[in-house]
This record gives structure tokens, C-alpha cells and sequence, in this order.
């Protein structure tokens, strides 16, 4: 196989002696890696694609008879002791052995197994010693090294990444974190190692609970890249990669227990001038974290991200929002995980099971799962308005049933999303939407128990859910005026001395219609009677509504 023709000593022309000449002379080897080593603008030190094209020419054409001299020097260079100098010579030595890597392709059986001999226990030692500065030029040495090559000829760096991930543990976060960092470079084969990406998943789940966050982000990561090329091709049968739907099942089981273990258990207990962390519930909490950023890499990274089980595990993802709300960065992650969701374009076989599992969060006990369910619909809907027509009805009774939940925040965020419907035209607005609203906000929100007449909070809640229908209608319409919008603000100057709550969805919803129509509002006034206008007007200047 491998039976390319290199020079030798015997058959070298003598321009081609001048250059074997020089680089088998040691002496010159030592001062040509100094010199390049300071041949940098301070503050631009980069791996040199020019130079590793060179040292991968001397490697194919010369065989491995410079070998010996280069591991020598090599050595050296990664044990630069002088600190100005540590940056550069790691970059030097990681274009050389890139070079040995990319030259040696066409290399024997017996000159591959005798430069890994010696290739291995280096590369080992390079990993002790990795730092900050140093770790992208060896991450550029095994991209360019394996880049564009056929992995039946690179197995043997292949093979050495994947014992990478059987190194044990050092207690160097940042060393473990550059090794699976290395082994991402694995992505240069894509589809061509399945096996490889087979092992190197059933490696990484083991660490979704990791103590530390930077090696966390790192599994994260490489798994979503393990799963990229689990699709079904048009000949309907699947590849031989990791499948995403038994390996999201599997987390998604993993994730309840979590979730289980983080609610009944307090993460710090303070006694005294103690504070206790439960490592059981760090340990869920990790877990938790790393599932959020998985599952968005996993729609950046995979070819077909949309599977049945990243429908069974979306109900989870609404009801984490309680557990991360007081954090802030976890918390915006769920939500740009939930929003890559929404993003995506729904078959309908993946609509119909998304719609019912949307149905079944709306009812859960948690007001944070319904509040992200139901803002979740409004981005599904813009994302997919084309192929959620039939789903209009039911999406709509849902929005209804929200706009009256019992809990505030859900209720704004109703509000919010039937706005969107009605602007964008995947609801009309109808006279009975209008009705139904008008008799809900005028609700009284008194009633009597024992001869005395109390506030009732079931009635405060249907007529502020009236109030926000009636919201809705009019903020649907930012840029001109429909024929329900007059009445339905009538309606909403009615309720000036309506309870807190409902003043201020009246003053902001309010506000944000005088803000939009303010330019226009020469021709806008004109759907209105002069009635109407005496009236808003009122309502619009009126300072209490803007203090």
C-alpha cells in the first residue's frame, strides 16, 4: 500500500543531497529551529501553514532518516525554559511533528510503527505541559496534520487521540479539558470513523456531571459532534454513527433524577458560619447545566438535529426554568435551547407530538414550565407559520386557557404571544374573540361571602385575563388602525380604577399604542368618533397613566 518513492543516499541528484545534507546535520537543525522560533512579530506568533508544507516535503521525500535529529530538538523545544521563548518554541515543534504526521502518509508499515515508537511517549509529554498560550498551536498541528486524509492511512494518530480519552485523571483541570480538545480534531474525518465516534460518546457520558465547568462545556461540546452524522439517507437506511434518539432517552431519564434530587434536596446548608454544599445536588445541577448546552450544540452541529426523543425531552427543558431562574447565564442558555427548538422547521409528524406535549406542560403545576411553554409557541408559530396552519384551533384554545392561568407572569406572556398571532395573521380577529373579552373584563371582581362583600382573586384573574385579550386586539395593529381597535380600547379606558395589577397592563399596553401611532396619528384619527377621541385623549394625557 504504502510504496511511495523516496530518495535515499544512492539515488539523491545533488541538488537534492545539499538540502539532506543540511538537515541531517544537527548543528544546523538547532540553530534553524532558534531562528524560527524568534522569527516572529511580537504579539503575532501563529502556527505557520508555510513552514509545516516545508518540514511535510522534507518528511515525504526523506523518509524517516531525519527523525531522529528532529524528536531530539523536539524535546527541547517543548522544555524551553526561558518564558519569552516557551510560546514560540511550542509552536515550532507543533508545525514539525504536524509535518511528520501529513509526510509520513505514504511511509511502510515498518518506518510508521518505528516513528510512532518515538512519536507517542513526545506527544504524552506534550500534554503535560500544555498551557493557555500554547494548546491552539497543537490543536492547528493535529487539524492540519490529519485534515483532507483517508483515515485507513492515518490510523495511527487516530489511535492515539482516541487513548487520549483513557488517560486518567490528573487534577489538572486545564489539562484534562485540552485532551478532549485535542480529540475534537477527530472531526477533520466526519462521517469515515464511526467506531470512533461510537467510542468516543460512550466515553464522554460518563463525564455530563463533572465537577468542573471548563471540562463540562468540552463534553458538551464533543458529543453533540458525535451524534452530527446520525441521519437517514434518502435510501432510507441509517448510518453507523451514535444514535441521538436511545442516547437523548438515556439523558432524558438521567435529567428527571436530577431535576428529582435538585427539588428535594437544598444545594447549601448554612449552620452556623458554615455553608454546606450537598454534593448530590452540585452533582444534579452540573448535570442539568451541561444537558442545556449539549442540547443547543446539538442544532449547530448535527446534519438532522430534529428527532422523536428531542420532542420527549422538550417538557423538561420548561420545567428546569424554575430550578435555573435565580441563573442568570443558565437561564438565558435554556432558553436559546428551547428557542433552537422553535427555530427548526417542524415536519408535521414532529408538530403534532411538539403541540401535545405543549398541551401537557400548559397543565403542569409549575407557572415557570407554562410561562416558557407558552412563550415558546409565539417563536414556534413565526419560525413555522406555514406548516402550523391546521394547528390554529388548538394553539389558540391554548393561548386562551393561559391568558386566564392563575399566575401574573403567565398571563402577560398569553397576552404577548396572542398579540403575535393576531399581527402576523395566524389567528383573525372576530367579533366573538371581541365579545368574549368585553364580558370577561367586566367580571366583577367582588363577591360575598358571609353578607360581606370581599375581593375575589379567582374574578381578579379572569377579568385582568379580559383585560389582556382586549391588550392583545390593540397592540396587534402597531402601525394602523383596524375596525376592532377603537372598541376595544373604549373598553380598556373603563377600567381607570380597576386593582393595581390590571392598571398596569392598561397603562403599558397604553402607552406602547401612543408610542406606535404617534407619527401617523393624523390619519389614524380618523377611525375614531369624536367621542372616542375626547375620551382617549383623556386617558392618553392623563399624568396617573405615565408616572
Amino acid at each position: 500500500m504504502n510504496k511511495r518513492e523516496r530518495y535515499t543516499k544512492e539515488n539523491m541528484p545533488e541538488d537534492v543531497a545539499i538540502l539532506y545534507e543540511r538537515f541531517i546535520d544537527n548543528n544546523f537543525i538547532n540553530k534553524f529551529t532558534q531562528f524560527m522560533v524568534l522569527d516572529e512579530e511580537k504579539g503575532k506568533i501563529s502556527f505557520d501553514a508555510r513552514r509545516f508544507n516545508m518540514f511535510k516535503g522534507l518528511f515525504r521525500n526523506y523518509g524517516s532518516a531525519l527523525v531522529d535529529n528532529f524528536i531530539e530538538r523536539l524535546y527541547i523545544l517543548i522544555h524551553e525554559k526561558t518564558k519569552e521563548k516557551q510560546e514560540g518554541s511550542h509552536r515550532v515543534a507543533a508545525e514539525i511533528v504536524a509535518a511528520m504526521i501529513r509526510g509520513s502518509k505514504y511511509w511502510t508499515i515498518e518506518m510508521l510503527d518505528d516513528l510512532w515508537k518515538k512519536l507517542t511517549p513526545f506527544l504524552n509529554e506534550v500534554c503535560l505541559n500544555l498551557g493557555p498560550e500554547t494548546l491552539s498551536y497543537w490543536g492547528s498541528c493535529f487539524k492540519l496534520g490529519l485534515e483532507d486524509e483517508d483515515p485507513r492511512r492515518m490510523y495511527r494518530p487516530i489511535e492515539y487521540l482516541r487513548s487520549l480519552t483513557n488517560t486518567h485523571a490528573s487534577g489538572n483541570t486545564f489539562l484534562e479539558t485540552s485532551r478532549w480538545y485535542l480529540l475534537q480534531t477527530i472531526t477533520n474525518f466526519e462521517w469515515r470513523v464511526p467506531s470512533i465516534w461510537c467510542f468516543i460518546n460512550e466515553q464522554a457520558r460518563e463525564l455530563l456531571d463533572h465537577p468542573y465547568k471548563a471540562i463540562r462545556e468540552r463534553i458538551a461540546i464533543i458529543l453533540s459532534l458525535s451524534l452530527t452524522f446520525d441521519v437517514t439517507l434518502p435510501n432510507g437506511q441509517a448510518t453507523r454513527h451514535p444514535k441521538a434518539n436511545p442516547f437523548i432517552d438515556m439523558i432524558r431519564e438521567r435529567l428527571q433524577q436530577a431535576i428529582e434530587i435538585y427539588e428535594k434536596t437544598p444545594l447549601a446548608n448554612v449552620s452556623g458560619q458554615v455553608v454546606e454544599i450537598d454534593p448530590k445536588a452540585r452533582k444534579a445541577l452540573n448535570f442539568i447545566e451541561t444537558v442545556i448546552q449539549l442540547h443547543t450544540h446539538l442544532f449547530s452541529k448535527c446534519l438532522q438535529p430534529i428527532k422523536d426523543a428531542i420532542i420527549r425531552i422538550f417538557p423538561y427543558l420548561c420545567e428546569l426554568e424554575s430550578i435555573v431562574a435565580n441563573d442568570d447565564f443558565i437561564r438565558k442558555s435554556l432558553t436559546v435551547s428551547r428557542m433552537c427548538v422553535a427555530m427548526t422547521y417542524l415536519h408535521k409528524h414532529y408538530m403534532e407530538a411538539l403541540i401535545e406535549q405543549l398541551e401537557q406542560i400548559c397543565s403542569s403545576p409549575k407557572w415557570h414550565a407554562r410561562r416558557a411553554a407558552i412563550e415558546f409557541v409565539q417563536n414556534m408559530i413565526f419560525c413555522n407559520l406555514f406548516n402550523a396552519r391546521p394547528y390554529a384551533q388548538r394553539l389558540r384554545q391554548l393561548v386562551f386557557k393561559c391568558l386566564f392561568d392563575e399566575q401574573f407572569e403567565v398571563r402577560t406572556v398569553a397576552s404577548v404571544t396572542l398579540s403575535g398571532f393576531y399581527q402576523c395573521g395566524y389567528i383573525q380577529i372576530n367579533n366573538d374573540d371581541l365579545k368574549y373579552f368585553r364580558v370577561m373584563s367586566k367580571t366583577s371582581y367582588f363577591t360575598k361571602v358571609d353578607g360581606k362583600k370581599i375581593t375575589s382573586a379567582e374574578n381578579i384573574v379572569k377579568r385582568h385575563g379580559g383585560v389582556l385579550g382586549l391588550c392583545a386586539i390593540v397592540l396587534s395593529s402597531p402601525y394602523d388602525i383596524p375596525n376592532h381597535v377603537p372598541e376595544a380600547l373604549m373598553l380598556l379606558c373603563e377600567h381607570s380604577h380597576d386593582p393595581d395589577l390590571i392598571q398596569k397592563s392598561i397603562k403599558k399596553a397604553l402607552s406602547e399604542f401612543r408610542r406606535t401611532h404617534h407619527d401617523s396619528w393624523h390619519e389614524h384619527r380618523e377611525k375614531f368618533t369624536e367621542d372616542q377621541l375626547v375620551i382617549l385623549a383623556d386617558v392618553l394625557i392623563s399624568p396617573s397613566y405615565y408616572a
